[in-house]
């Protein structure tokens, strides 16, 4: 694992959240909640707001997504939302 200074990570952070929108086909749902969830956990860090209501189904879980990083820190979580886009893009 490379060793990045703050502003290196937080850099490879937003362009790899420009280079997924390259993709040239949708990932899978799981797949989808996993770059949500990473993303929101290295942009915002744990958690926070309301849990959407019960019929709020994608609401739910994209919550329930991010509420599982709980916890990761914004580094380990912007460290392996890069690498999920990189294997992604391929």
């Amino acid at each position: 694992m490379q060793v990045h200074t703050m502003t290196d990570l937080r850099r490879e952070f937003e362009q790899a959240a420009e280079d997924i929108q390259r993709l040239g086909q949708r990932p899978d749902n799981d797949t989808l909640l996993k770059l949500y969830a990473l993303y929101k956990q290295g942009s915002e860090g744990d958690i926070h707001g309301d849990q959407p209501g019960f019929f709020d189904f994608v609401g739910t879980a994209k919550y329930e997504a991010w509420a599982q990083l709980r916890g990761v820190s914004a580094d380990e979580a912007m460290q392996r939302y890069i690498e999920l886009v990189r294997e992604l893009l391929g």
